[in-house]
């Protein structure tokens, strides 16, 4: 077991440092192993198959076979090369947007019925687009600093509306260039009502729950328009955030990094208290990252309380329980609880392990076949500092009676067992054809995971 002290300036630049890098660029792609897909308990059942890369789509890192896993019948073939693909939506005339902050556009994949598409530029000049939904033939985009609605007809976006301004980005002059989570996502409920997560500007930084609009927040913006108004707080990084078919809103949310271990007992094999100490073994997977089901006021803990899904609290090698995980005070922030009372906040519904980081978030409503005709599809973008890292992947979590059940893996092995990659998924929609439809911003691809027969 390694413990590592960090010094005082290490710690400050913590506090403004993204847990798993959800905003940040990602890596420049190495030169991967060719060895097997790594091995994870989750993905029992799941079979190895190679990508089918179309002619004239085999730029790096595709210009080598790749394998992944996925369940068994199903194909994985790539529909567009699109570079620093983020979040995706179906647009009502059958063609998939997708959004690319980098450069300031949201490009439109139209499918040429051969498997792939022709992408076309649709929107460009926006200030880091990067949420996208639709209601009826209003497409929302969410942009670091506003969301627009915008009426989209002909294969065409256009006469946007103001629905949100002055959101907090990078230029804010109260930030001066300070802000990890630019980024925003949006979403539009059946009764119009429009929801967007605005992210903190760094770990811990408590200041963003009293700015205006407050940071690390859901702001809900009422049917008809209005000034938003918080719908859920303590949201470090709710990135992935989407409507479910019984209306409810959830969030999978990017959590903090090098959380201080919260318990007064020795940690392993150390004698003395651990409290305090930042383990590198205990912050791998620690805290878990929230998938919630949000209701108005919820509190989702960040920065005063972490959700922690060990069976044995501070115990080393504790099986974790990721269903309704109750919340424990984070050391650093709420030693004696007088900053928020973490026992009573309700229990997380479900959650990922740590430093997963959650992106995209889509739900299916009997779009898919077999075990996978309802429930919701999360891209897990994989942790950029854990070590082993967090393998990036493909969730399922089957929705059952208004709630979901716990994660599965739907597509996995972008990550080879000595820990190098080849894709990050950001975002997973189901398509009219029933196929998964999967963005890749390191790979700089749009892949098409179709099941049997399709």
């Amino acid at each position: 077991m390694t413990i590592r002290r960090l010094p005082l300036l290490a710690m400050a630049l913590a506090f403004l440092l993204a847990a798993c890098g959800s905003d940040s660029p990602a890596p420049a792609a190495t030169t991967p192993s060719q060895g097997d897909p790594a091995p994870s308990a989750a993905v029992s059942g799941l079979v190895p198959v190679t990508l089918a890369v179309p002619e004239g789509m085999d730029a790096a890192p595709l210009n080598t076979q790749r394998q992944a896993l996925v369940p068994p019948g199903w194909t994985l073939s790539v529909f567009a090369r699109v570079p620093s693909a983020r979040q995706a939506a179906w647009a009502p005339d059958g063609t998939l947007l997708v959004s690319v902050p980098e450069n300031g556009t949201v490009v439109r994949l139209e499918p040429d019925g051969r498997g792939t598409a022709t992408v076309s530029a649709l929107l460009t000049g926006l200030n880091q687009p990067h949420g996208l939904a639709f209601s009826g033939s209003a497409l929302y985009v969410a942009q670091s600093d506003r969301v627009n609605a915008f009426a989209y007809a002909a294969g065409q976006a256009t006469n946007p509306r103001p629905v949100v301004t002055d959101l907090p980005d990078a230029r804010s002059p109260d930030l001066r260039g300070r802000y990890a989570h630019a980024l925003k996502s949006v979403a539009v409920s059946q009764d119009g009502s429009v929801y967007v997560s605005v992210g903190s500007t760094g770990n811990i930084s408590a200041d963003d729950l009293t700015a205006t609009p407050p940071r690390a927040s859901i702001l809900r913006v009422p049917p008809g328009g209005g000034p938003p108004e918080p719908f859920a707080v303590g949201v470090r990084n709710g990135t992935a955030l989407a409507v479910a078919p019984d209306g409810a809103v959830w969030t999978a949310v990017n959590n903090r990094d090098n959380i201080q271990f919260p318990y007064d007992r020795p940690y392993g094999d150390d004698p003395g208290s651990a409290r305090g100490q930042v383990i590198d073994e205990y912050v791998r997977d620690h805290p878990v990252e929230p998938f919630a089901k949000l209701t108005p006021g919820r509190n989702l803990g960040w920065p005063y309380c972490n959700p922690d899904a060990d069976v044995d609290p501070g115990v080393r090698g504790s099986r974790q329980d990721f269903s309704d995980v109750p919340f424990t005070r984070d050391v650093q922030t709420n030693p004696d609880g007088r900053m928020l009372d973490c026992a009573a906040l309700p229990p997380v519904e479900q959650a990922l392990p740590g430093h997963s980081a959650p992106l995209g978030l889509s739900f299916v409503d009997g779009d898919l076949p077999g075990g996978y005709a309802s429930g919701a599809l999360v891209g897990i973008h994989g942790s950029w500092n854990a070590s082993p890292p967090r393998a990036p992947e493909v969730s399922f979590f089957p929705w059952r009676n208004g709630d979901l059940g716990g994660q599965q893996t739907l597509v996995g092995g972008f990550q080879t067992a000595d820990g190098s990659r080849w894709g990050r998924p950001v975002a997973a929609v189901a398509g009219p054809d029933r196929a998964v439809y999967i963005t890749d911003d390191q790979a700089d691809a749009v892949y098409r995971l179709a099941p049997p027969a399709r």
